[in-house]
């Protein structure tokens, strides 16, 4: 590999890169325009008064009680008072409400006479988040309702409130949230979703400016220019993107970590040097599949539904250890899961660089394993056949 053969080639990739509009939109545009975006829309951190409703059949001086209490809390919003059970179930159907706090005809009666009053509470998880929030916050609502008519009827009884207290609550539980005690989702989602923007950008880039130039039919003259090196030619094409694509993920980094506080626990370098690391891994996992497949719709379809499936299967949300294990196992060939491992030790947790040794490591083995495959891509690229 000489130098001036090396210098053509990364001279051939600047030009490339800058030849078509669309290069930039994803490389630069994309990413940091969905980076302002997402940490805009959870400005607040946490979801807050989700839209639900009340059916109060009983219409008594308790329930009225229970529906303020409900009221109340922070995490939903009374927004409609309905009269039956039907209605209140089509108006979640139609997405009015993420869910409804029903109280029977006889809840006061039989909370006063000593029965038990049933009180019930249905959430619409089809939406994970709100439908969440509406059930945390109906819980809560029933729970506190539950103990208090318990207090006032022990209190009627002659016993006293100290003793009320511990009978009801004998243990009391002190909530530690490690790495997020905010309950701020900005924090965990946009450290997971910005990334893997990133690495679909870096993946369909990639794929796309390899397989470009066989379907233009220029791969003879890119492997020309790089001395009929393979090698020479895929480093030229790729470290011009590589060098934007890193700048533009350490700015992201940035915008999350410096101008917004984003909770940080280790040394800077920790994660850039992961940023680093992915955006060659993301590189080294497109290679390897143009050179598996050198066609550029089967390629840039495999690179972008891997990615797209990425956000699920890489455990942002959902751990991996309670997929099936046929689902599981996928989600170690992608690289920004270890990406997002480094993010959870270090960003979150702060531990010793020691324990994410692994993950650094994984991240370098993307690369060397699209090396291989080049033997191959070169075959293809001496004679180009493009199918459609």
């Amino acid at each position: 590999m000489s130098q001036s053969t090396l210098s053509r080639s990364l001279r051939y990739g600047w030009r490339s890169l800058f030849s078509r509009r669309i290069y930039v939109v994803c490389i630069i545009v994309v990413p940091l325009l969905f980076t302002l975006f997402f940490i805009n829309m959870m400005d607040e951190g946490l979801p807050l008064k989700v839209p639900t409703a009340v059916v109060d059949l009983d219409q008594s001086e308790l329930s009225r009680t229970v529906t303020r209490n409900l009221a109340a809390g922070e995490l939903t919003d009374v927004s409609m008072k309905l009269d039956s059970y039907h209605e209140a179930v089509e108006a979640v159907r139609s997405g009015k409400i993420f869910g409804f706090f029903y109280i029977p005809d006889d809840f006061q009666q039989k909370a006063f006479s000593g029965q038990q009053p049933t009180i019930s509470y249905y959430c619409n998880l089809t939406y994970f988040v709100p439908g969440s929030l509406a059930f945390k916050g109906f819980k809560t609502t029933a729970v506190t309702t539950t103990g208090g008519l318990v207090q006032t009827t022990l209190v009627s009884t002659g016993m006293e409130d100290g003793a009320v207290a511990a009978l009801i609550q004998p243990v009391s539980i002190v909530q530690q949230q490690i790495g997020n005690p905010w309950t701020n989702y900005n924090y965990y989602l946009t450290n997971s979703f910005v990334p893997g923007v990133i690495a679909l950008m870096v993946c369909l880039v990639t794929a796309y400016s390899i397989c470009e130039e066989m379907k233009r039919g220029t791969s003879p003259e890119w492997l020309r220019r790089s001395g009929n090196s393979m090698l020479v030619a895929v480093v030229g094409k790729l470290m011009p993107q590589a060098v934007i694509e890193i700048i533009v993920g350490v700015g992201c980094q940035a915008i999350m970590y410096g101008f917004f506080h984003f909770p940080m626990n280790c040394p800077a370098w920790h994660m850039i040097l992961a940023m680093v690391l992915m955006v060659f891994a993301c590189q080294g996992f497109a290679l390897t599949v143009c050179c598996a497949v050198p066609n550029l719709r089967l390629a840039v379809s495999i690179c972008s539904l891997v990615s797209i499936l990425a956000f699920s299967i890489a455990a942002f949300s959902f751990p991996v250890q309670q997929m099936y294990g046929a689902v599981g196992i996928f989600s170690y060939i992608l690289p920004v899961r270890y990406y997002f491992l480094i993010y959870v030790d270090q960003a979150l947790n702060g531990i010793d660089l020691y324990y994410s040794r692994f993950f650094y490591v994984a991240l370098l083995i993307f690369p060397l394993v699209g090396l291989i495959g080049l033997p191959r891509l070169k075959k293809h690229c001496k004679n180009p056949v493009y199918v459609p």
